[in-house]
C-alpha cells in the first residue's frame, strides 16, 4: 500500500479570504474555489496543497498543527509577511531561532532560521 500526501485542511470562518491570503503569501495557484472550500497548491499538478474549508466558529486555542517555512532570509521574510498582514505571536516559545507568526484568522506558523550547514 502506498500513501500520497494530498493536502493540509485548514478550517476557516472565511475560506476564500484566507485561501487568497495564503496563495498570495506563498505565490501558490488556486486549484478549487467555492464559498465553502478554497484549495491552493505550489503548482496545479504539485502536491501537497492547502485546502481551506468553512467552519462556523473561529479559532479558540493554540493550533495543534502548524506549518514551518525555511526562507533564505528570515528577517526579510518576516517583514514581508508582516506587511502582508501576518502578526508575530507569543505562544510561550521563549527566545528561539524561529519566529512564530499568525495568519489573519490567527493560525500559527513558524518562519525558521537558516538551515545549519
Amino acid at each position: 500500500m502506498a500513501l500520497e500526501w494530498e493536502q493540509v485542511v485548514v478550517h476557516s470562518v472565511d475560506p476564500v479570504a484566507l485561501g487568497k491570503w495564503w496563495a498570495s503569501a506563498l505565490g501558490w495557484v488556486v486549484v478549487h474555489d467555492s464559498d465553502e472550500e478554497f484549495e491552493i497548491r505550489p503548482a496545479p499538478d504539485r502536491l501537497p496543497g492547502l485546502d481551506f474549508v468553512r467552519i462556523e466558529e473561529g479559532k479558540q486555542a493554540k493550533s495543534r498543527l502548524h506549518l514551518d517555512f525555511r526562507p533564505d532570509d528570515q528577517d526579510a521574510e518576516v517583514a514581508r509577511l508582516e506587511a502582508h498582514g501576518a502578526k508575530r505571536v507569543d505562544i510561550g516559545q521563549g527566545e528561539q531561532s524561529w519566529v512564530v507568526m499568525a495568519d489573519p484568522e490567527g493560525n500559527e506558523f513558524c518562519v525558521l532560521g537558516r538551515r545549519q550547514q
